[in-house]
């Protein structure tokens, strides 16, 4: 019993994590209205970082900067390309459809680890790795045509891009002793004023400021950058890591959920089958029957 409301408290956290984060992914769509996909996530994650560095104060934190190589290395990948690739797929392609691709993550990051970390792929990995192959090749109906190919490539590019920047980060906390907040304000801060070069270079529309967009900007920089980072945090260190990288799997599915409820995208049947084929393969590669295993032994 002593131990039931700190789990509650974390299922909550979970609960709240998976809805902030799907929805960003419409606001991060609708936000493209009044502003470049550039100019957006720069914003987006200079706000979100000095939110991060805020947090830092208050917790009394020292500001030092991680490894300063690999902090940049990881700001380029998780923030700077993750989010620039993710948010320009958005602009030719759905916010569910873009979601979902996104969150191939962890396929890319199981091959990433095999000569970065020396984690050899196993069978299940590699089980992993067929079924999620079969659900994008159902999601993307190559035999009606790509649609909109380049925000798919842009997508995946993406997800691949978050694979490396997770990689890099699990590299350098088993090398130094590295503070989570730290390092997650300075890889954003980084990511941010990378992306904000990006922004100056290719040619956009002016912002059109408007409390639409500056609730999207406020939702993005604070909610799904930083109260869902810290609800994160909680969830990790109270739930077992295997149940809740098999929850985080929800934030695509009510993505889609939610793009089709707020912007009318709806999944064919296609779609659904590529989603329920890509949530398994991800499940084979977090290991589904890990917790049940480690109950036996």
């Amino acid at each position: 019993m002593s131990n039931a409301f700190p789990q509650r408290g974390a299922l909550a956290a979970l609960a709240g994590t998976i809805l902030i984060w799907a929805y960003s992914w419409v606001v991060m769509k609708q936000a493209l209205t009044w502003a470049g996909p550039f100019d957006f996530a720069a914003l987006r994650y200079l706000f979100g970082a000095a939110v991060l560095f805020a947090a830092l104060l208050a917790s009394r934190q020292s500001l030092r900067p991680p490894p300063l190589v690999d902090t940049v290395l990881i700001g380029l990948c998780q923030t700077a390309a993750f989010q620039g690739l993710e948010q320009w797929a958005l602009v030719g392609g759905g916010a569910g459809h873009v979601a979902l691709l996104a969150y191939s993550m962890p396929f890319w990051a199981v091959l990433l680890a095999w000569p970065l970390l020396g984690e050899t792929p196993s069978a299940r990995h590699w089980l992993g790795l067929a079924l999620a192959a079969a659900g994008l090749l159902c999601i993307l109906e190559p035999w009606h045509g790509l649609g909109s190919p380049v925000s798919t490539l842009l997508a995946l590019a993406g997800g691949a891009a978050w694979a490396a920047g997770t990689v890099l980060s699990k590299r350098l906390f088993q090398r130094h002793a590295v503070s989570a907040l730290a390092l997650t304000g300075w890889q954003m801060l980084i990511g941010a004023l990378a992306l904000g070069l990006v922004a100056l270079l290719v040619p956009s529309r002016p912002i059109a400021w408007n409390w639409a967009f500056a609730g999207a900007l406020v939702y993005s920089a604070v909610m799904a950058s930083s109260v869902a980072w810290g609800l994160w945090l909680v969830v990790l260190k109270r739930l077992p890591t295997t149940l809740a990288s098999l929850s985080s799997l929800g934030v695509p599915v009510v993505s889609v959920l939610l793009a089709w409820l707020i912007l009318d995208e709806r999944p064919d049947a296609m779609e659904w089958l590529g989603i329920v084929l890509v949530l398994a393969g991800l499940m084979a590669v977090v290991g589904i029957g890990r917790r049940r295993a480690g109950r036996n032994a």
